[in-house]
C-alpha cells in the first residue's frame, strides 16, 4: 500500500510514492523518540531525593538537573527546523538520538552534581531536537487525509509523557535504583535507531543552507531563550525584580530578542522564519498553545505538589492519583479525530478550553483533606480538554502554512509550548508564594481579633499544658500557627486553581477569532 506525497517546498524533498505501512514505521520510530525526550523532563521528578543523596547535592543544586535540562533544550528547539532543513530529518534525528542515549548513560553513572548538571544539559540539547521533527513530518509526509491520524499521535505523546513520568520514575527507583531512570532510555532509543534508519527517508536535506549560517542570529536566540527560561524557572524563588541578577537577565533576555527578531526579519537565510506570523491562524494557534502548555504542565505541577505538602501522600501515591491523568488522555485520543474532522477547529477549541476552564475551577474549592477521589473529576476534565485543546491548536496553527513552511512552523510551536509549561509554573509558584503570605496575615489578624480564636488559644494551651510541657504557652502558638500555615496554602493554591481557569476562558476566547479552517477529507483517497 503505498500513498501519493504532497508536493515539496524549498528544502524539502519527498520520494513520490511512498508505502504507507512503512511510513507509519519510520514515524513511530519519531514518536518514540519524542516520547523519550518529553518523559525525561518528568521522570526524575518523584526521585529527586534519591537522586540528591546519590550525588551528593544540596536542596538548591539538585533543582538544577531540572532546570538545566529545560533550558537547553528550549535552546535548540527552534534551531532543529534549520538543523532538518540542512541535513534532512532522518540523519538529525538519528544523530539527536544516539546524543540522548549516550548522555542518559552519562548521567546514569554520575557521581557528582556538577557532572550531572553537565551531562542533564548535553541531554536537553538532545532532546529539544527530537522533539519539533516529529509534528512537522506529520504534515510534510502524510497525504492530506492521513494527518489527522498523525497529529493525533503526536498530541497524545506530547500530553501523556508528562503526566505519567512522576509515576514511572518512582516505581523504577523503587524497583531497581534511580540510575535506572536514565539508563531506561536505551532499549527504546534503539528501537527508534533502528525503525527511523531502516523506514525513515521522510526528505531529503539542502546542503547549500551550510553557506551564509546566521550565526548572530543564533547567538541572539540563544542568549535570549536562555535567559528567559531561567527568570521563569528561579524568578519566584527570589522575588523576580528584586532580584538584580533576575532583573538583569530580564533585561538581556528582552535586547536579545529584539535583536533576534531584527535580524531574522532582515537577514536572507534566518534561522527561523518569523514571517510566519503575519498568517492570523498561526500567530493564534501559538498563542492558544502557550495557554495550553500553562494548563498541560502547570497542571501536572500544581497536584502533585499540593498532594505532597498538604496531604504527605508518598511519590507512588502521587503517581497513582496522577494516572487518571494519563488514562483519560490516552482514551481521549481517537475521540479528538472525530472532533477535528466533524466540527470546525476554532469551536472545537473554544468548546475544549471552556472544560479546562471548569476543571480548574473545580479546584477554587480545595479543602485539606482533598485526596484521590476529590480529584477524578478535576484530573479527568483537564486532561480531556487539554489532548483536544492541543491537537485542535496544532491543526490550527498550521492549517495555512505552506509545506516549505511546517518545519518552522513546528519548531516555534513546540517552543512556545514548553516556554507556556514554564510561564505556567512561574505564575502557579509565584501565586502560592505571594497568595501564602496573604492569607497567613488575614488569618492570623482573623484569629487574634476573634472571641472563638482565642478560645482555641486557651484550649490548645491547656492541652499542651495537661502533656506536661515546659511552655505551654509558646507550643500552643506554635501550634496555631502551624494550623493557620496550612490553612493559607491551601487557599493559596486554590487561588492558582482560580487564575489557571481564567487563563483558559481567555484562551477560549481569543481561538473564535480564528479563520476557519478547511478539515481534510477523511477517505482513501491517494492511497492505493
Amino acid at each position: 500500500m503505498s500513498v501519493a506525497a504532497a508536493p515539496a517546498g524549498a528544502g524539502f524533498a519527498t520520494p513520490v510514492e511512498y508505502d504507507l505501512v512503512k511510513l507509519f514505521l519510520g514515524f513511530s520510530g519519531l514518536v518514540i523518540g519524542q516520547f523519550m525526550a518529553i518523559l525525561d523532563i518528568q521522570i526524575v521528578a518523584a526521585s529527586i531525593a534519591q537522586i540528591q543523596a546519590g550525588v551528593g547535592a544540596t536542596s538548591d543544586e539538585i533543582a538544577w538537573i531540572q532546570t538545566i535540562y529545560l533550558l537547553t533544550e528550549v535552546m535548540i528547539m527552534p534551531l532543529s527546523a534549520y538543523m532538518t532543513r540542512l541535513w534532512g530529518t532522518r540523519p538529525m534525528f538519528m544523530v539527536a538520538c544516539v546524543a540522548f542515549m549516550a548522555t542518559s548513560v552519562w548521567a546514569g553513572l554520575c557521581t557528582s552534581i556538577d557532572m550531572m548538571i553537565f551531562a542533564r544539559a548535553l541531554q536537553g540539547l538532545a532532546a529539544g531536537a527530537m522533539i519539533p521533527p516529529v509534528f512537522a513530518t506529520a504534515f510534510t509526509a502524510f497525504p492530506p487525509e492521513r494527518r489527522v491520524t498523525a497529529t493525533v499521535i503526536v498530541g497524545m505523546i506530547v500530553t501523556i509523557a508528562p503526566t505519567i513520568g512522576p509515576t514511572l520514575g518512582g516505581h523504577l527507583t523503587e524497583a531497581l535504583s534511580w540510575r535506572w531512570l536514565f539508563f531506561i532510555n536505551v532499549p527504546p532509543g534503539l528501537l527508534v535507531l533502528f525503525l527511523v534508519g531502516r523506514w525513515g527517508n521522510f526528505d531529503k536535506g539542502d546542503p547549500s543552507l551550510a553557506k551564509g549560517v546566521d550565526w548572530l542570529g543564533l547567538i541572539a536566540m540563544s542568549v535570549s531563550l536562555l535567559c528567559l527560561q531561567f527568570v521563569l524557572e528561579e524568578g519566584a524563588k527570589n522575588n523576580w525584580f528584586e532580584e538584580d541578577f533576575i532583573l538583569g537577565l530580564t533585561v538581556l533576555s528582552v535586547l536579545s530578542g529584539a535583536a533576534f527578531i531584527w535580524r531574522e526579519l532582515t537577514y536572507r537565510q534566518p534561522i527561523i522564519n518569523l514571517r510566519l506570523f503575519a498568517d492570523r491562524n498561526f500567530s493564534l494557534g501559538i498563542f492558544v498553545s502557550l495557554i495550553t502548555g500553562m494548563g498541560l504542565f502547570g497542571g501536572t505541577f500544581i497536584l502533585p505538589l499540593y498532594l505532597g505538602q498538604i496531604r504527605g501522600f508518598s511519590a507512588a501515591d502521587v503517581g497513582m492519583t496522577m494516572l487518571v491523568s494519563g488514562v483519560t488522555m490516552f482514551v481521549t485520543g481517537p475521540i479528538c479525530r472525530m472532533f477535528l474532522i466533524h466540527f470546525p477547529v476554532r469551536y472545537t477549541i473554544f468548546g475544549a478550553f471552556l472544560i479546562i476552564a471548569a476543571s480548574f475551577g473545580l479546584g477554587v474549592r480545595l479543602t485539606d483533606d482533598w485526596g484521590f477521589l476529590e480529584f477524578i473529576a478535576l484530573q479527568a476534565l483537564r486532561a480531556f480538554g487539554i489532548m483536544v485543546a492541543m491537537i485542535s491548536a496544532q491543526q490550527l496553527t498550521v492549517s495555512t502554512l505552506r509545506q516549505d513552511q511546517m518545519k518552522d512552523g513546528s519548531a516555534i510551536l513546540n517552543l512556545t509550548r514548553n516556554v507556556g509549561g514554564a510561564l505556567g509554573l512561574a505564575m502557579i509558584t509565584t501565586i502560592l508564594i505571594t497568595q501564602t503570605r496573604v492569607h497567613f496575615a488575614e488569618l492570623s489578624a482573623a484569629m487574634g481579633g476573634s472571641v472563638h480564636g482565642q478560645g482555641l488559644i486557651a484550649g490548645m494551651t491547656g492541652f499542651m499544658a495537661d502533656k506536661g510541657l515546659t511552655d505551654p504557652d509558646g507550643a500552643a502558638l506554635k501550634a496555631v500557627r502551624h494550623m493557620i500555615g496550612r490553612n493559607a496554602q491551601v487557599m493559596a493554591f486554590a487561588d492558582a486553581f482560580y487564575w489557571l481557569a481564567i487563563s483558559a476562558l481567555v484562551a477560549a476566547v481569543v481561538a473564535l477569532f480564528g479563520n476557519p479552517v478547511r478539515q481534510a477529507p477523511q477517505s482513501s483517497s491517494g492511497v492505493h
